[in-house]
């Protein structure tokens, strides 16, 4: 084999000093993405109970989900929401297991 060149040995440990190594910065970890938090009310105010009565009996679809989002109130108070709405005959069950109960309007016979 011939001789290597010192500056080609100089070089190569420039290159490795850059590049990688201990010399070389570790790579930061994004913080990821962060969901806002949803700001749901606990307690109706007299707006969120109005438009529960009025507006809640016309939709086709009526589930805990639906009204925490449409009404941005809590799930737990949606879930009571939906059983005072069963109690008065504003809403009729379609298929309850075991958490995800699905209402729609009531029709009128």
């Amino acid at each position: 084999m011939a001789p290597k060149d010192k500056n080609a040995k100089a070089a190569a440990a420039q290159a490795a000093a850059k590049g990688g190594g201990k010399g070389a910065k570790k790579k930061k970890w994004s913080k990821g993405k962060v969901k806002e938090k949803a700001n749901n009310l606990v307690l109706f105010d007299e707006e969120a109970y109005d438009k529960l009565y009025k507006e809640a009996p016309k939709w086709k679809l009526i589930t805990p989900s639906v009204l925490s989002e449409r009404l941005r109130i809590n799930g737990s108070l949606a879930r009571r929401a939906i059983k005072e709405l069963s109690a008065k005959d504003e809403i009729r069950l379609v298929s309850a297991h075991h958490s995800q109960l699905i209402y729609t309007r009531s029709t009128k016979v």
